[in-house]
């Protein structure tokens, strides 16, 4: 479970660095250390159970059930923790990118991450394509379209217009 856990945690820190852009909370990547931390305190307690049953210890046996019972409430507390404030998440991530969307030039860094994004979910704009028709790229481009990455990529010819919603 420990080495399940390590693998978790370092997946989601190298998965979420293409994405740093977004997440400029320095809290963002906390719950992947956390995972990570966990793990390494499940493995200790992993050698204290096997100790302790070789042993054939009652105290350690004893410690070792009182530490699991903390580890639960500890699960417990951090699943209604997520459940309660999942909605505040969204929304801070949602106005993030939504910066991020007002900064695009098609030229600069964040311009790249927010092509790399379309193109690897599949989406386009924040919540859709819409969302385009609101910002300085779109404004300042005069042609009614959205960034190339809009487009699906089954679509040929995509120009990226909105007068042609079915290829995006």
């Amino acid at each position: 479970a420990a080495a399940g856990l390590s693998y978790v945690g370092a997946y989601v820190i190298n998965t979420y660095k293409s994405y740093d852009n977004f997440l400029q909370d320095k809290y963002a990547l906390l719950p992947a250390v956390i995972i990570i931390c966990v793990a390494v305190v499940m493995f200790i307690i992993g050698l204290i159970g096997c100790c302790a049953t070789f042993r054939e210890s009652r105290v350690g046996l004893g410690l070792f059930l009182a530490i699991i019972l903390v580890i639960f409430i500890a699960e417990v507390s951090a699943f209604v923790l997520g459940f309660v404030y999942r909605e505040k998440v969204k929304t801070d991530v949602q106005g993030t990118m939504q910066s991020v969307f007002e900064k695009y030039d098609g030229k600069n860094p964040e311009s790249q991450v927010v092509d790399y994004l379309q193109e690897q979910l599949q989406c386009c704009g924040v919540k859709n394509y819409s969302d385009w028709t609101t910002t300085q790229w779109f404004n300042s481009t005069g042609n009614n379209s959205v960034p190339q990455s809009c487009c699906q990529q089954e679509a040929k010819n995509c120009t990226g217009r909105l007068d042609r919603p079915q290829e995006l």
